[in-house]
């Protein structure tokens, strides 16, 4: 018995087949009477009529708002006065913007309304005289109505269809992480697609006959939540695991009568992604139109990986600079990568954006690249600076600054901004231009705090870790003095969050 048995079942039943809508408004019971009799058996692409009725231009017109997916109205022109039929239409194509509507206007007395002149003038699609329109004549019109109705409703569903694609594949590419990657799939796969159930998202991370077998499960929504972590293959009804090891073998989409399977394949590398999703009797343009969405997905997957890759080389070279100018030795290289992993943190709880707090992971670590100027006697004393050895370590946040600001890159941009102000105090009493409170850029604010933390608790030539108590209070006794209160404040609010950071990158012994 699988995970699913008990909430999802795939037992046939018979579709509800949906009905055209035809309203019939006419002051004559009669031709509403003969017009049911007539059609009562008609069918359009194995669909049948449901009629509505109307007396008067004024009860179509709430009919038509009621239900704007009525497709064919038969339209007497003379109702309640000469021209109730003629001013309806009008009022269906102008002000209530309705342009799907088949109109086909039938009129008793032909000198009120003559054809030329209603044909030119009204946007009607057809024109009969009440004693002309025979049964036949009334049957062959209703198809022609119809036929229309159906191909105008199918080209606006797939411009709508294309616009949703479009603008989800643009939300896709928007998210650059990967842990977030397969949730916005399938968020937008539910949107544009539906699927009562919901939808889940495997990874292949193995290959040949193991790959078959095993469909990690990294994301989940509706009814299939529970499955996060575990292997789809044995938890899923047999016809969804089946579409899996096709979709795997074959490298493309499956489309059954009741679910779909989308591969999603890179190709730098042996893992693929797939995504299940249920889709009652999808039609042939909703499934062009999910291919459309998979290759978009393909595209964003492949250059998630190529961004992951070139960001993984950014910050390897900034850890690697910053760490050589730091100390220029290897026991304390972990120091700026936790610099800019706290960073990221204050940043988040700062409320500052997803970019801005990613920046700030990349741009804080080379924060004291201007050591890179200071003489090893000077940077590795053991022992108090002289007033001299001061003033010349002081340098290093200028020497910083002008090394990166030749660059027009918007991150050395910052990393140089931060290199300057990251011994700014909040009262005014830092270096190098004495600025106070806001007027200290936010990025610099928060190196600072995340610096001082994190190279307290670390091991230097001049000194022994501190404990987190020691740190703690010197961080309260400088609170409105080195740092911004509220930064303070949401350190603590997330103290033991912080610490985790120093025990997942400690220093090398």
């Amino acid at each position: 018995m699988n995970a699913l048995s008990s909430t999802v079942r795939y037992a046939a039943e018979a579709p509800r087949v949906p009905s055209w809508k035809v309203l019939i408004v006419d002051d004559e019971p009669e031709v509403h009477a003969v017009t049911k009799l007539v059609l009562g058996n008609f069918r359009f692409a194995d669909r049948p009529l449901r009629f509505l009725n109307a007396n008067s231009a004024a009860q179509a017109e709430a009919l038509l708002r009621e239900n704007p997916d009525i497709a064919v109205m038969l339209l007497d022109v003379v109702m309640e006065t000469d021209r109730a039929g003629l001013d309806l239409v009008r009022h269906v194509r102008e002000r209530m913007g309705n342009q799907f509507v088949r109109i086909v206007l039938r009129t008793g007395q032909p000198g009120q309304a003559p054809e030329q002149q209603v044909i030119a003038t009204y946007d009607i699609n057809d024109y009969k005289e009440k004693t002309e329109l025979t049964a036949q004549k009334l049957t062959t019109t209703m198809f022609a109505a119809l036929r229309s109705y159906r191909d105008m409703r199918m080209i606006e569903s797939s411009r709508r269809g294309l616009e949703r694609v479009i603008d989800a594949s643009t939300y896709i590419f928007s998210h650059e992480h990967s842990q977030r990657f397969a949730s916005a799939v399938l968020e937008q796969l539910s949107d544009l697609f539906g699927g009562e159930r919901g939808a889940l998202h495997c990874r292949i991370a193995s290959t040949g006959v193991a790959a078959l077998e095993h469909f990690g499960v990294t994301a989940a929504t509706g009814e299939y939540r529970n499955l996060v972590g575990l292997n789809a293959a044995e938890h899923l009804p047999m016809p969804i695991a089946a579409s899996l090891r096709s979709a795997i073998t074959n490298r493309e989409n499956v489309f059954t009568d009741d679910h779909y399977v989308l591969y999603v394949g890179d190709s730098r590398s042996p893992e693929a992604l797939v995504y299940v999703g249920e889709n009652v009797n999808p039609s042939g343009l909703g499934n062009r139109l999910v291919e459309v969405f998979s290759t978009n997905i393909c595209v964003a997957f492949e250059n998630l990986h190529l961004n992951r890759e070139l960001l993984d080389s950014q910050l390897e070279m900034v850890h690697l600079l910053a760490g050589a100018a730091e100390t220029r030795s290897y026991e304390t290289a972990n120091h700026v990568k936790r610099v800019g992993a706290i960073a990221e943190l204050l940043g988040q709880f700062y409320g500052l954006d997803e970019r801005t707090t990613s920046d700030l992971r990349l741009a804080s670590p080379l924060h004291d690249i201007g050591k890179i100027g200071i003489p090893d006697a000077v940077l590795n004393k053991p022992g108090a600076h002289t007033p001299e050895e001061a003033t010349l370590m002081r340098t290093h946040a200028q020497l910083g600054a002008n090394l990166l600001a030749a660059s027009r890159r918007p991150l050395l941009k910052l990393a140089a901004e931060i290199a300057l102000t990251h011994h700014e105090n909040w009262d005014g009493s830092g270096y190098p231009r004495g600025l106070s409170g806001e007027a200290i850029p936010i990025g610099g604010r928060i190196t600072m705090l995340a610096d001082v933390f994190d190279a307290l608790g670390s091991r230097r030539c001049y000194k022994q870790p501190w404990k987190a108590d020691d740190i703690r209070a010197f961080i309260v006794e400088q609170n409105g003095k080195k740092f911004e209160p509220r930064l303070v404040e949401l350190l603590f609010e997330n103290w033991e969050r912080v610490l985790t950071v120093r025990a997942q990158m400690p220093d090398q012994a």
